[in-house]
């Protein structure tokens, strides 16, 4: 079980790294590579991908939290 948590956790955290690169900061970051921050998309805005980005981000940053916590307890 451990090692199933294990690897969740690595999957987890580069997911949660790549959606934090998406974000749009000060210079654009990453994002404005993908379009993501300049509302010239194919879904006709910035606005609802970055809604659907931070979602994203804050579920799989809290499942994230949830597995290291799970890999902590260890009550097995």
């Amino acid at each position: 079980m451990t090692f199933v948590l294990s690897a969740i956790c690595v999957l987890l955290s580069i997911a949660v790294i790549f959606l934090i690169l998406m974000h749009s900061g000060k210079d654009a970051g990453l994002s404005g590579a993908f379009g993501v921050g300049t509302g010239q998309g194919s879904l006709g805005g910035g606005s609802l991908v970055e809604r659907n980005l931070n979602r994203w981000t804050v579920v799989l940053a809290i499942l994230w939290v949830v597995d290291i916590v799970l890999l902590v307890k260890k009550p097995w």
